[in-house]
């Protein structure tokens, strides 16, 4: 009974071990970049189940009602959203610097780079 109440978490860990592997075993960069957006949005949908309770409300004070018992958490959304600002620049600096390899190597394969860098290198 606890696997049903814990699915959002486990949909979370399963995002992140998909972005994972994508990470891992593709070679091309833009599908690395897409492995490690899934991994960021992994964590921020596992933060914001983490921060959410059930039967609480925003912490707005609304009626006068002032007990923390009453509210969530406002932290987690807090570094929820800092972490996308985040991850939207962190991933426009990869596709950033992907545009530059491409047009330098005319290849987004990262074995295929790295052997006309070295070879660059050796000529050098």
């Amino acid at each position: 009974m606890n696997l049903f109440t814990n699915y959002v978490e486990i949909a979370s860990m399963v995002l992140f071990g998909i972005g994972f592997t994508t990470l891992l075993l593709h070679r091309n960069m833009i599908k690395k970049i897409i492995g490690f957006s899934m991994m960021d949005s992994a964590m921020f949908l596992f933060l914001a189940a983490k921060g959410y309770i059930t039967g609480r409300t925003a912490p707005i004070v609304e009626n006068g009602v002032q007990e923390m018992t009453a509210y969530i958490n406002p932290i987690p959304a807090g570094l929820v959203l800092t972490g996308i600002v985040v991850s939207v620049s962190v991933t426009a600096v990869m596709l950033a610097l992907t545009v530059r390899l491409y047009r330098r190597y005319h290849s987004l394969d990262i074995d295929k780079i790295t052997e006309l860098c070295r070879k660059e290198d050796e000529e050098a």
